[in-house]
């Protein structure tokens, strides 16, 4: 695999990343993106299987995207060169009796689907992706809510996911309460590359449009939220309400640049089954737009992760932990 020149970290190319739901990578044609600064192009073989690659050409540098699938094989729209899975160029129309150069290729990267996702690491990965047993259960139903693009860094979109604060304000009526403001106190601990800790938090109640938790017939909701952080940019978050009743947050950011970002984020629970998925689609696209408001807006658009750059109090014990894990991890920029 070919050196990559990039201004990110090393470890943060060594990171599964989102880049795309599976319904958006199709076998019929190529899905061109970014992840890090770096253009990729993703595709089907027909076993279904994805791959990732450079999205460029070698011959004349034209988006690999722009082409179609042949023969298990990724052609370019410009002189039809075919590369296969490895990146490998196997043809070249123009010149049927010439040997390939060894020079014809284009850089592949690591590959996976999974949870509704697929995922590219751009250097041999150095974490595993998280374990959601929920989701592999029948009584569990998923829904695929955004992708949310943003004009922020990946790190900005994370912490907002992460920070207790905002609801009462940014989400009243929905995720909090304006008369409830206080941020009960959290304790962090941290596991290799992941952070856990867990919240009992006011809730807003179940509006008309929107009956989302099972926090039904109660004057003051109150939810315990259960957070895995997997650095760098996914969270795990189980919901509660005391009873059988639960949901899943799972939420990944695909860092596309350092001012570019894109969430997606599924959702399982184990009640209202027959909820039309719209019902959460619509809401998730409401929360997440009230939020981007204001993470656009937020200077510098990365989570500056040298604490002087900030003021921080008790209550953003979390963002806290994660600037310094990340830091400490290598991950930071």
């Amino acid at each position: 695999m070919k050196e990559i020149k990039n201004i990110y970290p090393e470890n943060l190319l060594k990171c599964w990343h989102p880049v795309g739901y599976s319904h958006e990578i199709k076998a019929s044609e190529p899905f061109g993106t970014f992840l890090l600064a770096e253009a990729i192009v993703l595709w089907r073989t027909a076993d279904g299987t994805p791959h990732a690659m450079r999205d460029v050409c070698i011959h004349r540098g034209t988006a690999l995207s722009l082409g179609w699938i042949k023969d298990d094989c990724l052609v370019c729209p410009y002189h039809a060169w075919q590369f296969d899975k490895k990146g490998d160029c196997v043809k070249i129309p123009q010149a049927p009796d010439v040997q390939i150069p060894e020079k014809a290729k284009t850089p592949s990267y690591y590959c996976q689907e999974r949870y509704g996702l697929v995922w590219v690491a751009l250097k041999e990965p150095i974490y595993s992706l998280p374990e959601i047993p929920e989701y592999e259960h029948s009584d569990w139903k998923l829904v695929n809510t955004g992708p949310f693009d943003w004009n922020s860094d990946s790190s900005r979109q994370v912490e907002n996911f992460t920070d207790f604060g905002h609801f009462p304000w940014v989400h009243p009526g929905l995720l909090g309460d304006p008369e409830r403001p206080v941020v009960p106190d959290v304790e962090v601990s941290r596991k290799y590359s992941v952070l856990h800790y867990s919240i009992v938090r006011p809730e807003a109640s179940n509006s008309e449009d929107f009956p989302i938790f099972a926090n039904e017939e109660v004057v003051k909701p109150e939810r315990r939220s259960v957070y895995e952080l997997h650095l760098p940019y996914t969270i795990v978050l189980r919901l509660g309400w005391g009873g059988e009743k639960g949901m899943v947050y799972f939420f990944t950011s695909q860092p596309i640049s350092k001012n570019k970002c894109r969430g997606f984020c599924i959702i399982g629970r184990n009640y209202n089954l027959d909820e039309p998925d719209t019902v959460l689609q619509e809401f998730e696209q409401v929360i997440f737009d009230q939020d981007k408001r204001i993470v656009e807006s937020q200077r510098p658009e990365q989570v500056p992760f040298d604490f002087t750059k900030e003021l921080h109090l008790k209550f953003d014990s979390v963002a806290m932990n994660y600037r310094r894990l990340m830091k400490k991890k290598g991950l930071s920029y």
